[in-house]
């Protein structure tokens, strides 16, 4: 729906339909994770409209490109549809970067809960980041590949924003704890055309080890590059955030030795997967998009609103992320801490072929 449509629309609540910005990339790097996204979404849509959607009114989604190189300012876009009261929510599945621009804009007039992986300290009021954070999630996962594989020297390599910026200096905090060199340190911009040069760069650097924090399509280019060089024989790979779209891009042979952390995978066996699982391919068949960590947020996402509207009300407008505040809401992850924590387990896969496998809980 265009702008256009809304501004000439007027009585939005009148209407008794929830209307939720669903922010997610639908171009550029980042655009390959849009299908699982969405489809994941839909399931939770169908679910909470079952019910009584969310403060009492079905749930409709509104589908907004929040790619970094998307055309038209994504705070141009949201703020007018805040003003026209055409979106009652937003949430959003998109870089750490669109998420500091958007948290000026929003300004606590709508909900706005933040799914994915990012770099913690999120406190902005009316923001509910629900991801987990490098302490969580990547600070285990190097203990555990310096146990296991003992390299001398890492690497760090990611995009150029907040999110690989800011978990590399968590990771650097990390090495120095466990008494490792720092081999080499790398930012590219979006869209690198050709990731040999940064092959290379990595190559002479003499590091044992690679965090890759590359973005989408970007992770795929570096790994597809390593593995023609054959770099898994003397260097390991940790990706915080290759899942399985990017995984079956990069091709079964560019995979060896490469490690990916994460709070959900597709084949993860419990039952809050088994029960997703079900539902998501009973609504989109076998031949749905694959299941992974950021499209099963886009469903947490959903559950976690209306479980903050439905419980805390308009609670939401004075609290953040820091306040934990205890929302109970479906999820496709498993959760082990208390119900007023409410943080995730994490896991770490091995690559095998194209599929993740030999999961170990961290």
């Amino acid at each position: 729906m265009e702008l256009a449509d809304f501004r000439e629309n007027g009585q939005f609540h009148a209407s008794g339909v929830y209307r939720v910005a669903l922010l997610i990339p639908l171009c550029g790097a980042a655009g390959i994770w849009a299908p699982s996204c969405i489809s994941s979404a839909q399931v939770a849509v169908a679910e909470l409209n079952k019910a009584d959607g969310i403060d009492g009114r079905k749930v409709q989604l509104i589908m907004i490109d929040a790619a970094v190189e998307a055309a038209e300012p994504i705070e141009e876009i949201v703020n007018d549809l805040i003003d026209l009261g055409a979106i009652d929510a937003i949430v959003g599945m998109h870089l750490s970067a669109i998420r500091q621009r958007l948290s000026k804009v929003v300004r606590q007039r709508i909900p706005y809960i933040y799914t994915p992986l990012y770099e913690g300290g999120e406190t902005t009021a009316g923001l509910f980041a629900i991801g987990e954070t490098p302490k969580e999630q990547l600070g285990p996962a190097m203990m555990f590949m310096q146990k296991r594989f003992k390299p001398r020297k890492w690497a760090l390599i990611g995009n150029d924003y907040v999110w690989p910026r800011s978990s590399h200096d968590y990771a650097k905090s990390c090495l120095k704890q466990m008494n490792v060199d720092l081999a080499m340190e790398c930012y590219v911009p979006f869209g690198l055309s050709n990731m040999s040069g940064l092959v290379s760069q990595l190559e002479a650097s003499g590091a044992d080890a690679v965090l890759v924090s590359l973005v989408g399509q970007d992770a795929v280019m570096f790994n597809r590059t390593f593995g023609r060089r054959g770099l898994h024989k003397n260097i390991v790979r940790l990706s915080t955030a290759l899942e399985e779209n990017g995984l079956m891009a990069c091709g079964r042979g560019n995979l060896e030795r490469l490690f990916s952390v994460s709070s959900y995978f597709g084949s993860i066996s419990n039952d809050e997967n088994a029960a997703f699982k079900e539902r998501y391919y009973g609504m989109h068949g076998d031949t749905a998009p694959a299941l992974n960590a950021l499209g099963q947020s886009t469903y947490e996402g959903l559950h976690y609103l209306a479980g903050l509207i439905g419980q805390f009300g308009d609670v939401w407008q004075q609290k953040s992320t820091r306040d934990q505040l205890p929302v109970s809401y479906a999820s496709g992850r498993n959760f082990t801490h208390s119900p007023a924590l409410r943080r995730p387990s994490v896991y770490m896969a091995r690559a095998d072929g194209v599929q993740f496998c030999d999961f170990k809980l961290l």
